[in-house]
């Protein structure tokens, strides 16, 4: 992934953040956004809940209930998901030593100029744009010929082998996810599947440490995930990510022992925007850090992704052009974050788009 686009150096948040009296730097500060703080009726809203045990005992009410999530919400936490209890009680141990490494032995772990991967910011495209108020450790962890030789194999025991383990794990309840997707649309499974043989999954580590004006900057800024299928497990017990629904922004209130996933772009492409990718954004605490880590799974890089031919017919004719896995990767990349910005360049305008 590395090639695919790179972000310019900034300082470590973490590191501002433990400073007495801090006042936040005017490029943090992004006081014009939607505001933070949501209303009540739209806290009241929860994003739907699935069951995996249930989907995979071919529940037909369960499979209903997955094919309007992605519908309606475009997100969805999932119970009984399969993955050992202490494996990723380990995981969320190992993340948050990580990111608490000294910041000498970040360094060595640090983004480069040439390569995006490491500790550091993502969509920094300009030394005059507004920074979120964060850090991140982000990789490639599948496949594993894909891994950066220069992070990978440095990540401090025992969290590498914990992280080996829950890698490929993930990457099967993933592959099972889709399968009932897939299954959910009437499609024929390979058809959908194959894009994912050899499929690749990066993950990204989030430190969101705390704000004295949590109102006025943002953890991560509004978007939509490029990838199929984003899992993400919430390492500590303080909220923060927020999605967007019906122009309210939503609380999402983690489950205990619960995955939040959600359909990302390509996976948009695929179905023909019948599962939408949905905008969702991270808010910061004023009193303490939040942690949490996101796995992106995409279809094989050289892949050309499309709308899936069953689900192009007259009534609904093919809303996005063709393209490979890479060039949307690399437009992604290329861009600051902002809404479903990239999305929307793919889709089809008229008929000379086609």
């Amino acid at each position: 992934m590395s090639n695919l686009g790179t972000s310019l150096l900034v300082p470590y948040v973490q590191e501002l953040a433990k400073q007495p009296n801090i006042e936040v730097p005017e490029q943090y500060l992004q006081p014009n956004q939607d505001p933070i703080n949501v209303s009540n009726t739209s806290s009241l809203q929860q994003v739907p809940v699935i069951d995996l045990n249930k989907l995979l005992s071919e529940d037909a009410t369960e499979l209903e209930n997955l094919d309007q999530a992605c519908k309606e919400w475009g997100f969805f936490q999932l119970i009984n998901h399969g993955v050992d209890h202490l494996l990723v009680e380990n995981v969320k141990i190992g993340v948050q030593e990580f990111l608490s490494l000294p910041v000498e032995e970040k360094k060595k772990l640090r983004q480069t100029p040439e390569d995006m991967q490491g500790f550091g910011q993502l969509f920094v495209v300009s030394e005059n744009q507004k920074l979120e108020w964060a850090d991140l450790f982000y990789t490639t962890t599948l496949p594993s010929y894909a891994r950066n030789t220069r992070l990978f194999p440095n990540i401090p025991q025992p969290f590498r082998d914990n992280l080996e383990t829950y890698c490929l794990e993930l990457q099967n309840v993933c592959i099972t996810i889709i399968k009932h997707m897939a299954k959910a649309l009437k499609v024929e499974p390979n058809e959908i599947l194959e894009l994912f043989e050899d499929g690749g999954q990066q993950m990204r580590m989030n430190y969101y440490p705390p704000c004295p004006q949590p109102e006025n900057v943002i953890g991560l800024n509004p978007h939509s995930d490029a990838g199929a299928l984003t899992i993400l497990l919430q390492a500590n017990d303080i909220e923060g990510l927020q999605i967007r629904k019906d122009g309210q922004w939503i609380s999402v209130k983690p489950l205990t022992d619960a995955f939040v996933i959600n359909v990302g772009d390509i996976l948009e492409i695929i179905t023909n925007g019948i599962y939408r990718s949905i905008e969702h954004r991270a808010t910061v605490n004023s009193e303490k850090e939040r942690i949490s880590v996101a796995a992106f799974h995409r279809p094989q890089i050289s892949k050309v992704i499309g709308p899936t031919p069953t689900l192009v017919t007259p009534e609904r004719p093919a809303l996005f052009k063709k393209l490979t896995v890479e060039d949307y990767y690399k437009a992604f990349f290329s861009r600051k974050l902002q809404g479903k910005s990239c999305l929307d360049i793919m889709r089809i305008q008229n008929e000379n788009d086609m």
